[in-house]
C-alpha cells in the first residue's frame, strides 16, 4: 500500500494543535516525566558501552546491530537510556529505520508519554515509512495504559478511514483497555462490529470480556458468550474457563463452577494455580472446608504447587467453621513446604483467634509480625481491638488506636465501632459518645451501625430520652433505620411500659417500608404479658402468625 500524505495533514487528523517538537526538548521532557524502575546498572552500563563502541566503529555497523542492543534496553525497562542513546546515534548523522523509531515509540508509550510517541509517529511518516501493526499496536497500547481508551479508540478509527489494516492484537488490546475502564458493553459491541468484517475475534477478546462480564456478575451472559466461541470453533482456553469458575463463584453458583471445572479437565486443559485457588477460596467462603479440601487434593494429584493464596484461603475457612486449631496446624507448616505468611496469613489467624477469645495468642502473633518485619495493616489492628473490645481490655484497645495513628494508618469506623460496641456494653456510655465527638472531629463520620450501637447503649443504661433524641437525629440527617434500630427503641419503650408510643413507632416502621421480624414482635408482646396487657399481646401473636412468623 502507498500512503503519499505529509506530517502536516497527519497531526491535523491524529493530533489537535499539534507541533513537531525539538528532539532536545523530548529527551528532557521525558527525564523530567518517567519514573524508571530500579534496574541493575551493571547490564545497563554494558549494554551502553556495546552501543558506544558500534558508534565509533569504522565501518558503521548496520542499523540492525544497534537495534538489537537499544532492544535489550527496552526488555530491562531501561527506556529513557534506550531514548538517550538513540538521539545520539541521530547525532552522528545515522538514520533510523522503521524497527528503531517503533522502538522509540515503545520507550515513550511505557513512560506514559503519548504525546512524544504520536510524535515519533509524525516523523515515521515524514521519512516515507509505511507504518505496520507493531507501530500502530504499541501506541494503542500506550493510550490503553493512561486509560486514554477513547482516544485509541479515535486514533483506530482514523487509521482504518485512511486505509490501515490492525490485527487481532490491535482489538485486543482495545477490548482490554475497554474492559478496564467498566465499559463491558462498549467492548461487546467493538467485538461485534469488527466480527468478520475487519478482524477474525479470537480467545483473548473472547476471554477479556467474559472475564469482565463475570466481575460485573453478568455470569449468564458471560456464560451465552462461552457457548458462542464453541459454535465458532474458537477453542477456550485455562483463561477462560478460569474465569468463568471465577464468575459463578462469585455469584454463589458453586455446583456450576464445579460443573465447568469438570468440563476442563475433559477438554483436556490444565487447571492452573489461579483455577485450584478460586474453588478453594470458593468453598472455603461458604464454610464446605471439606468440599475445599477434596479441591486441594485433586490440586496435589496434578501436581499443581499451592501457593500463600491456597493456604490463607483454607486457613480461613477453617478459622470460618470455628476450626482454630487446624488453621494453625496449616499456618505452622507452611514454611516447612516452602510457602512463607504474608499479613494476609497473620491477620486470618488473627481474626480467627480473636473470634474465639484467644486474644493473649492473637496478641503473640502480632508481636511476630513485627521480628519478621511483617508490617500490620489496618485490617490486623482492626481485629486486635475488636478481640481486645470484647474482652473489656478497653486501655489496650486504645493503645492500639494510638499506634494506629502513629504508623499512618488511622483507624476506620469499623475499628471504632468495636471499641463503641464495648464501651456502651459495659455502661460507660459518656465515654462512649465522648469517643463519638473525637473521631468525628477526625473527620470519621459514623454509620448506621456506629448509631445502633449508641441507642441500644443509651436504652440499656436507662437513658431512653437520649436514645430518642440520637433517633431523631438519624431521621434529619437522612440515615434510613433498619430492622435493629427500630427493634432497639421499641424495646427501650416498652421497659418503660410505653405500649403506645411502641405501636406508633412499629407503624412508622412498616410505613417506612422496613418489615418488622419475629424479634421486633417478641419484645412488645412478652412485655404486654409481664404488664398484664394480655388482650393486646395475643393480637399481636395472631398478626405474627398471619405473617409466618410464629407457628400456629
Amino acid at each position: 500500500m502507498t500512503m503519499s500524505f505529509s506530517t502536516l495533514r497527519y497531526a491535523a487528523v491524529f493530533i489537535p494543535n499539534f507541533q513537531l517538537q525539538n528532539p532536545n526538548q523530548l529527551i528532557r521532557r521525558c527525564f523530567l516525566s518517567s519514573n524508571p524502575t530500579q534496574f541493575h546498572e551493571e547490564y545497563e552500563h554494558n549494554l551502553v558501552s556495546s552501543f558506544t563502541r558500534l558508534l565509533h566503529h569504522n565501518p558503521t555497523p548496520p542499523i540492525i546491530q544497534f537495534n538489537k542492543i537499544l532492544g535489550s534496553l527496552v526488555k530491562a525497562n531501561h527506556y529513557s537510556t534506550a531514548i538517550l542513546l538513540h538521539r545520539q546515534l541521530e547525532l552522528t548523522g545515522m538514520a533510523s529505520s522503521l524497527v528503531t523509531l517503533n522502538i522509540l515509540v515503545n520507550c515513550f508509550c511505557q513512560l506514559g508519554l503519548n504525546s512524544l510517541s504520536f510524535s515519533v509517529f509524525a516523523n515515521i511518516l515524514k521519512k516515507g515509512f509505511h507504518p505496520d501493526a507493531i507501530t500502530f499496536n504499541t501506541i494503542i497500547k500506550g493510550l490503553c495504559l493512561k486509560g486514554q481508551i477513547h482516544q485509541a479508540l479515535h486514533f483506530h478509527d482514523k487509521l482504518v478511514a485512511l486505509g490501515f489494516h490492525l490485527n487481532q492484537v490491535s482489538y485486543g488490546t482495545l477490548v482490554n483497555g475497554l474492559c478496564k475502564v467498566g465499559e463491558t458493553r462498549a467492548a461487546l459491541q467493538l467485538l461485534r462490529r469488527v466480527d468478520g468484517k475487519l478482524v477474525q475475534p479470537d480467545v483473548v477478546m473472547y476471554s477479556t470480556i467474559i472475564d469482565s462480564m463475570c466481575k460485573d456478575k453478568l455470569v449468564n451472559e458471560a456464560f451465552h458468550l462461552y457457548f458462542e466461541m464453541l459454535a465458532k470453533r474458537i477453542s477456550p482456553d485455562v483463561v477462560t474457563y478460569t474465569t468463568l469458575i471465577s464468575g459463578f463463584c462469585i455469584v454463589g453458583k458453586l455446583k456450576e463452577a464445579i460443573a465447568l471445572f469438570n468440563n476442563m479437565i475433559l477438554e483436556n486443559i490444565n487447571p492452573d494455580v489461579y483455577t485450584f485457588n478460586i474453588l478453594v477460596d470458593a468453598f472455603c467462603k461458604e464454610g464446605k472446608v471439606k468440599e475445599a479440601k477434596n479441591v486441594f487434593a485433586v490440586m496435589m494429584k496434578k501436581d499443581i504447587k499451592p501457593d500463600i493464596v491456597t493456604y490463607n484461603s483454607l486457613m480461613d475457612g477453617y478459622c470460618l467453621v470455628k476450626k482454630v486449631n487446624r488453621a494453625k496446624d496449616i499456618f505452622n507448616t507452611m514454611s516447612q513446604l516452602g510457602v512463607s505468611a504474608d499479613v494476609w496469613s497473620y491477620n486470618v489467624m488473627i481474626n480467627g483467634l480473636c473470634k474465639i477469645q484467644m486474644v493473649d495468642e492473637a496478641m503473640n502473633l502480632f508481636e511476630q509480625m513485627h521480628c519478621r518485619n511483617i508490617i500490620p495493616d489496618k485490617v490486623t489492628y482492626s481485629s486486635l481491638i475488636d478481640g481486645l473490645s470484647k474482652q473489656g481490655r478497653i486501655s489496650y484497645a486504645l493503645k492500639l488506636i494510638d499506634e494506629m495513628h502513629d504508623i499512618g494508618q488511622p483507624p476506620d469506623i469499623i475499628t471504632y465501632n468495636s471499641l463503641l460496641d464495648a464501651l456502651c456494653k459495659k455502661h460507660h456510655v459518656e465515654e462512649a459518645i465522648a469517643l463519638l465527638r473525637k473521631f468525628k472531629d477526625q473527620g470519621i463520620q459514623p454509620d448506621l451501625y456506629t448509631y445502633n450501637i449508641l441507642i441500644n447503649g443509651l436504652c440499656q443504661s436507662g437513658r431512653l430520652k437520649n436514645a430518642q433524641e440520637v433517633f431523631q437525629n438519624l431521621l434529619i440527617k437522612g440515615y434510613n433505620p433498619n430492622v435493629y434500630t427500630y427493634t432497639v427503641m421499641i424495646q427501650g419503650l416498652c421497659g418503660k411500659g410505653l405500649f403506645d408510643e411502641a405501636f406508633v413507632l412499629l407503624s412508622k416502621m412498616k410505613d417506612n417500608g422496613c418489615v418488622p421480624n419475629a424479634v421486633t414482635y417478641e419484645i412488645i408482646v412478652r412485655s404486654l404479658f409481664d404488664k398484664g396487657e394480655n388482650d393486646k399481646a395475643e393480637k399481636l401473636l395472631r398478626e405474627m402468625i398471619a405473617r409466618g412468623l410464629l407457628e400456629d
